[in-house]
């Protein structure tokens, strides 16, 4: 039988009504989950997108058709100033970046571009735009890098040393930047790896699996398995979000705070695997390489202050969200036999 979320509604219907939001990286896998929770709150939503991509989720689920689309590159400033302007944006979501570790390792540059260029671009484009009044700025915990202490508080300081890591953590600190020296109205979030329907980076660990499964092939585990993460639910992070720029809107002083959002539950990469494998009631037994380089061996979140100074917690646990996550590909693969 489905499991049910907890019953805790974070929509404010009267905030979000015809509301401008901008939302960037809207083709990404929290975006599309994003731009649907917004439009089910009644808000009037612009999206800037590079590339035109048939099977992201905001296409599948027909939000698409239901926003306004603006073709163009988060390093694009002129771009930028003139969204905010031209269509008076109120609430900036900035989810655009290059999130896959191992493209960040081969091409750091375009890493560092949209990750850091992009986000002192866009920052940059909102402290001229007087309209906007909240900013929710996506981080990682990837900023925090490697750290002795576990679990990540939001005062473990900021110390990534790889290519992606780096462009986690150089953002986030501009972003506080923008908040402390300029007064910008903008939080930052550091989530832990989000899943859900919508990844279509198959190299990912939960849909690769997922796609191997369905198709009688052993899924294959690039690292050692050993790996441990926090794995946040994508449904989970949309809500977050919005919960965020509502209390902002309320609260002022929460400007260039940075909030860890997870479930505190940390899980291997081997048990990630087993419990999918569980979940879709198959016996094969994945292939273990060990080829992973460039990333951090363990990393989970604490998640207290948000629950004490946002009143947030998880709609869904990793058992919920992996059952519906389960389904969505189920059902996205048989309708895309040839994916």
């Amino acid at each position: 039988m489905d499991q049910q979320p907890k019953s805790r509604d974070s929509i404010a219907p009267v905030f979000w009504q015809d509301r401008r939001v901008l939302v960037t990286g809207a083709t990404g896998l929290v975006g599309g989950w994003l731009v649907k929770r917004l439009l089910e709150a009644g808000a009037d939503i612009i999206c800037l997108i590079r590339d035109w991509m048939p099977s992201a989720e905001i296409v599948q689920n027909g939000s698409l058709d239901r926003v306004t689309v603006v073709r163009g590159d988060i390093c694009d400033q002129e771009c930028l100033e003139r969204v905010l302007g031209e269509y008076e944006i109120q609430t900036v979501m900035h989810l655009a970046a290059q999130t896959i570790v191992g493209i960040a390792n081969r091409n750091p540059i375009s890493t560092f571009e949209a990750n850091i260029g992009g986000t002192w671009k866009l920052l940059e484009a909102c402290r001229r735009s007087p309209l906007v009044k909240q900013i929710v700025m996506a981080s990682s915990d990837k900023a925090y890098g490697e750290a002795e202490t576990l679990p990540y508080t939001e005062t473990t300081p900021l110390a990534g040393k790889h290519p992606y890591d780096v462009s986690k953590s150089c953002g986030d600190l501009i972003a506080q930047t923008y908040a402390h020296t300029y007064g910008s109205p903008v939080c930052i979030t550091r989530c832990g790896n989000f899943y859900g329907g919508g990844d279509l980076n198959w190299n990912r660990i939960i849909p690769g699996t997922i796609r191997s499964v369905l198709r009688a092939e052993a899924p294959v585990i690039r690292s050692d398995g050993s790996f441990v993460r926090d794995y946040f639910y994508v449904e989970d992070g949309a809500a977050a979000y919005m919960h965020l720029a509502e209390q902002m809107a309320v609260r002022p002083e929460l400007a260039g705070e940075a909030f860890n959002l997870s479930t505190e539950m940390q899980v291997s990469v081997l048990d990630v695997v087993r419990k999918v494998l569980g979940g879709l009631g198959s016996d094969l037994e994945p292939v273990v390489l060990g080829q992973a380089s460039n990333e951090i061996k363990h990393q989970y979140l604490d998640a207290g202050k948000a629950r004490d100074m946002l009143g947030w917690e998880p709609l869904f646990t990793f058992e919920q969200g992996l059952q519906r996550t389960i389904q969505w590909y189920s059902n996205f693969l048989s309708r895309n036999t040839m994916s």
